[in-house]
């Protein structure tokens, strides 16, 4: 490997040494490092908690109501609190204030 002097000139000569399939994975990590909202979703833990039997039967009612019924769109849900898609697209975009540690828990 030629020792480039500039990062950049060293990060495109690697590239075109890549094959296809690699290329694909480095384009994706690239957006991924440049994108801060992808990178907060990929590093979000997965859930890994059990469904207990209150929550089963939730999802069942909601599936069995959803057979006879149209999803309620998210504007009139919003609407109902007031709030308009704008409103909830500005309130996703807000960063929420931490919560506070508490110790001995």
């Amino acid at each position: 490997m030629a020792n480039a002097i500039n990062p950049k000139q060293q990060a495109h000569e690697l590239i075109d040494r890549m094959a296809p399939g690699q290329l694909s994975v480095v384009v994706g990590l690239m957006e991924l490092i440049l994108d801060p909202v992808a990178r907060s979703v990929a590093t979000i833990p997965w859930e890994d908690e059990e469904i207990d039997e209150e929550e089963e039967r939730a999802i069942a009612a909601s599936k069995a109501w959803l057979k006879d019924h149209d999803p309620i769109p998210n504007e009139e849900v919003l609407a109902e609190f007031g709030l308009t898609a704008e409103d909830f697209e500005r309130m996703g975009q807000t960063p929420l204030e931490p919560e506070p540690r508490h110790f001995g828990r």
